[in-house]
């Protein structure tokens, strides 16, 4: 039986998802660039690169980039973007990676994380991003912020695109927080199809013991990219990690 993030990142992901977009991709890889201090020509992988706004920018900004997904059909959608092949990709479970390692940084963004039950399937995801990086590699995990998640939940919303209507109805259950997506053709010619989303909710100290655990150090977390790179517990929406694979350890 497959498991909703095998079955939601298909095509009507990239309706419900249309408006996130290049220039803001743009924007936030520049704030990224500035916390890894790379160099021109380091080797960058974005875990869960989805349509690959991200893995152009970084191209763009001059890394040598590999984007892995388990998606085809958002693969599919980055090649296209890809014109000139800039980037790598690679489909594959985030969980087991096949790739060798040697990375300069892995990127894993928005909130692309915690979507297994049991803390275990995580824990394997933060020892892959461990095992892609050398020594003294950086990463940056961009989750979203639980405490701010819980308190300010929009229970439903819906809106109207490319002639469909998208209902997203939330909830939080336990430790985790829930989206309900139904989408409907307002012709009524194909129907609705129903979606679902889980992702744990994570806190601060909890998600920088499982790094700890995964052999990887938290150096910063930053609430935003812009305006709100600060964090804080009850303000920001993004909880963002960058750190490091210690120096001193053998490849």
């Amino acid at each position: 039986m497959k498991d909703w993030y095998e079955k939601s990142f298909g095509e009507d992901y990239l309706l419900v998802y249309k408006h996130r977009d290049i220039e803001g991709a743009a924007r936030e890889v520049k704030t990224m660039i500035s916390w890894l201090d790379l160099p021109q020509g380091a080797k960058v992988l974005d875990l869960c690169c989805g349509t690959g706004r991200h893995s152009l920018a970084l191209a763009d900004a001059g890394y040598r980039v590999t984007g892995v997904d388990l998606s085809d059909v958002l693969l599919r959608e980055a090649r296209k973007l890809d014109r000139e092949e800039r980037v790598a990709w690679r489909q594959a479970d985030m969980r087991e990676l096949p790739l060798e390692g040697g990375f300069d940084a892995v990127v894993n963004l928005f909130t692309s994380f915690g979507y297994f039950r049991e803390d275990g399937e995580q824990l394997k995801v933060l020892r892959e991003i461990r095992r892609m990086l050398r020594p003294g590699g950086s990463f940056i995990i961009d989750f979203m912020n639980s405490p701010y998640v819980r308190g300010h939940l929009v229970p439903e919303s819906e809106r109207k695109e490319d002639g469909q209507r998208i209902v997203e109805k939330r909830r939080i259950d336990g430790d985790f927080v829930i989206k309900d997506i139904t989408i409907a053709d307002l012709s009524g010619a194909k129907g609705s199809r129903e979606y679902h989303e889980r992702v744990k909710l994570y806190t601060r100290s909890r998600l920088e013991e499982m790094l700890q655990d995964a052999g990887l150090m938290t150096d910063e977390v930053y609430g935003g990219y812009n305006e709100e790179v600060d964090y804080d517990e009850t303000r920001s929406q993004r909880m963002i990690f960058v750190g490091q694979r210690p120096q001193e350890e053998k490849a």
